[in-house]
């Protein structure tokens, strides 16, 4: 998979979340109850989308599991977080060093990804996972269900 190293600066973000696991995957019922709301919300910097996997709390490399609970979240950056219509919250996205993978495809090619991510370029890298936030970053290349599809994958990393 192609990858790059990215220093990401904070961003503020508006969105949805919920608590799921891997094994009770709620995405889907999380961006059905986020995508009608998205046009209520004020200051979007970009039309990109950001579907992020708060795991606080737990070592990725060594306690995640299928069943983990984990925060999901959908949401947009924004310039400001004055004005959040009801329903909805805002989060910072802390930043730093993350690569970046280029995923094309479908769905169901996505945890084959994820393993040669967490089990071959990690180990095989100068880098650690760091504990903050990982994410996808959804743009208009995006096409649901679709094995033409492209997002960014970003996992946070620090230095060994």
């Amino acid at each position: 998979m192609e990858h790059r190293i990215e220093t990401l600066a904070d961003k503020l973000l508006i969105g949805k979340s919920l608590y799921t696991s891997y094994k009770n995957d709620q995405t889907r019922v999380l961006w059905q109850s986020f995508g009608p709301l998205i046009a209520s919300i004020k200051n979007r910097v970009e039309p990109n989308l950001f579907s992020m996997q708060d795991f606080e709390g737990i070592d990725v490399a060594k306690d995640l599991t299928f069943e983990t609970m984990f925060k999901k979240w959908a949401a947009v950056e924004v310039t400001s977080i004055e004005n959040i219509p009801d329903g909805l919250e805002s989060i910072e996205l802390k930043g730093g060093l993350y690569v970046v993978f280029l995923y094309k495809g479908g769905p169901a090619g996505a945890a084959a990804a994820f393993q040669y991510i967490f089990q071959t370029w990690v180990p095989q890298s100068k880098y650690v996972l760091d504990d903050r936030i990982h994410f996808e970053l959804i743009g208009p290349k995006y096409k649901n269900n679709s094995e033409d599809s492209e997002e960014e994958i970003w996992i946070p990393i620090r230095e060994k």
